[in-house]
């Protein structure tokens, strides 16, 4: 079974914005913020519009950072881990 250290607590990162240099936080999952019941949504199901063509074989989950600072946000995929 796979799991995203990042929705499981498992691992935090950091990053810089690339604008400001300001702190990065990370939001959750980028398909959470598609709609009003999104983060309902079975994980397998959603994994099919996250903008990624084979998240679900390839293991990956796409989140949202956005900066403290000046707000801007980018996303990043993470490699999810065995759990």
């Amino acid at each position: 079974m796979y799991a995203c250290p990042l929705c499981n607590g498992m691992r935090t990162v950091q990053r810089a914005c690339s604008e400001c240099g300001g702190e990065m936080t990370d939001q959750g999952k980028l398909v959470d913020f598609m709609g009003d019941y999104s983060p309902y949504l079975d994980i397998e199901i959603a994994k099919t519009v996250d903008g990624v063509k084979d998240s679900r074989s390839s293991h990956t989950c796409v989140h949202l950072f956005q900066c403290l600072g000046c707000d801007t946000q980018k996303t990043e995929v993470i490699q999810e881990v065995v759990k």
